[in-house]
């Protein structure tokens, strides 16, 4: 098996182009040359603790530099720590401390936060385009890549996930878990003449594995975005004779509303997951190309085959080793009932998280996912949503604690934060409180978190439904979601402003589940 290390090697001496952004075009040889350079000065650079790796944190949008980065991290032994750029300064800080960061490198637009973290964490924030970073790099300019024994299990990166307890995890990135979705996109959908599109962000493993291991993989050409555009993607694709394309979620949902109607353009295959089946179909149509919707996360243990054969929406046949089980009692569900994706016999890729032993996670020898799904009768599977305190909104993972966290101040308890079904992909954040609700006075208590925390719906109960334990039934208040007789206050669109959910929005809501093929997440309500 090869390493990222190995793959960067069979590039250096590549002068076909490897890397475009915002007007310049880097050739992999020159790519790797900056890979290089990061690499001396990073083995430069000592851990707080000498018996690990040094642990670099990276708070960047998509830029040529993370890439470097990444390069320089698997051309030195270097852990590269992706920092998520949506989260506040108070909680990088302490995603930093439980990843050991030894630093965090960033950029002038996430500086304040750079530094607030670093302080938290007592370690530093370097901004890549001060010219004091620029000076480091100067000596080792068109040096050899350093000479530094890696082997497929050794540790990449560290990508954050979120867990069940709304605590983000750490999860261990080997150079086998880059190499090996890389080599297999590359073989099969991916080749050297072939033009990437990486608009996702590459703080999250999509990016990683489906868009930029794949092009080092094949020595195609990466067109990199700093953020995805409904609106830029069309001018990006024709610009750039993009053949190829990584999304998540409702991107997709974004760019049909952008291009109404049938568009020429050079794309052939548009890869990712958690897109709506009907979204798939409209964007094949629209674009001209194929979309191949596939089942992934962070931890990759689970994984399915999309085929293209089976039936609108399945992520693919369920297989030796994976099965859907009652999280309670552990039995398997029969078709067409929901449970726990489980990896009963083999973890995959997933080489663990770091520092952290998850027992939820890895109970009963097995990897049980957090996420649910159902199966028909032919084996087919089903994706339904994350577990009901991992929300998964426009392709950002978080937990309900968090949200909780950042409210429990400002509003009585109980409440509770949970996810219910996105009409498009994902979910949205459903919220439920007890006595009176206030709109005004919530939204503009709501315009203080992060844009992707703040619910899109409100149900206001008497009470709220209780274990025998006194804990919160979220179960029951996800399974009736915005389907209750007790008043709902509903966000439409982006705005803050809250109105009440009128039997015309439910009308509306249902019809649009129906349009993109996700009326079975609405069953039994």
């Amino acid at each position: 098996m090869s390493t990222v290390t190995a793959l960067l090697a069979a590039r250096s001496a590549d002068d076909a182009p490897g890397l475009t952004f915002e007007g310049r075009t880097w050739t992999w040889r020159e790519l790797a040359g900056e890979c290089a350079a990061r690499a001396h000065w990073l083995r430069g650079l000592r851990p707080a603790d000498p018996a690990r790796r040094l642990h670099v944190g990276a708070l960047l949008d998509n830029v040529p530099e993370m890439l470097f980065l990444l390069g320089g991290a698997a051309l030195s032994g270097t852990v590269l720590v992706a920092l998520n750029t949506t989260r506040t300064p108070d909680l990088l800080g302490g995603d930093a401390r439980r990843a050991d960061c030894d630093l965090i490198l960033t950029e002038p637009r996430h500086l304040d936060a750079a530094r607030a973290a670093a302080k938290d964490a007592g370690i530093e924030a370097v901004d890549y385009e001060d010219a004091s970073y620029a000076a480091a790099l100067a000596p080792y300019k068109d040096a050899p890549a350093p000479d530094v024994p890696v082997d497929p299990g050794t540790l990449l990166m560290l990508i954050f996930t979120s867990g069940t307890s709304g605590d983000p995890r750490a999860v261990r990135i080997t150079h086998r878990k880059v190499v090996v979705p890389g080599e297999n996109l590359a073989g099969r959908l991916v080749n050297a003449a072939d033009v990437v599109y990486s608009p996702m962000p590459l703080f999250h493993s999509g990016a990683i594995m489906a868009a930029v291991a794949p092009a080092l993989a094949a020595g195609a050409h990466i067109v990199l975005r700093r953020r995805f555009s409904a609106s830029g993607l069309l001018p990006d694709l024709r610009e750039h004779g993009v053949t190829y394309m990584h999304y998540v979620g409702k991107a997709l949902s974004y760019a049909l509303m952008a291009t109404p109607e049938k568009v020429d353009n050079p794309l052939r295959i548009a890869f990712g997951n958690e897109a709506a089946p009907a979204e798939q179909a409209a964007f094949a149509e629209r674009y001209g190309c194929f979309v191949i919707d596939a089942y992934g996360s962070t931890e990759t243990a689970i994984t399915f085959s999309p085929d293209p054969f089976g039936p609108p929406g399945a992520l693919g046949k369920l297989g030796e080793g994976v099965a859907i089980l009652d999280p309670e009692t552990g039995e398997p569900c029969p078709p067409g009932v929901s449970g726990e994706l489980v990896a009963t016999t083999d973890t995959g890729l997933f080489d663990g998280y770091y520092r952290d032993d998850a027992p939820e996670r890895t109970r009963q020898g097995m990897f049980w996912s957090g996420d649910h799904a159902y199966a028909d009768e032919n084996g087919y599977v089903f994706f339904v949503g994350r577990s009901l305190d991992r929300l998964r909104v426009d392709g950002e993972n978080f937990g309900a604690a968090e949200v909780e966290r950042a409210l429990g101040g400002d509003l009585p308890s109980p409440f509770a934060v949970y996810g219910v079904p996105d009409t498009a992909s994902g979910d949205q954040v459903m919220l439920a409180v007890t006595g009176g609700f206030d709109p005004d006075a919530f939204a503009e208590l709501a315009g203080r978190l992060n844009p992707k925390w703040v619910p899109r719906f409100v149900r206001v109960c008497g009470a709220l439904p209780l274990t025998a334990s006194n804990k919160i039934l979220k179960r029951s208040l996800a399974a009736e979601a915005w389907l209750t007789a007790d008043p709902v206050w509903y966000r439409p669109g982006r705005g803050p402003a809250y109105r009440p959910l009128t039997p015309d929005d439910v009308t509306a809501l249902r019809e649009e589940f129906a349009r993109t093929g996700r009326t079975h997440l609405l069953e039994g309500r």
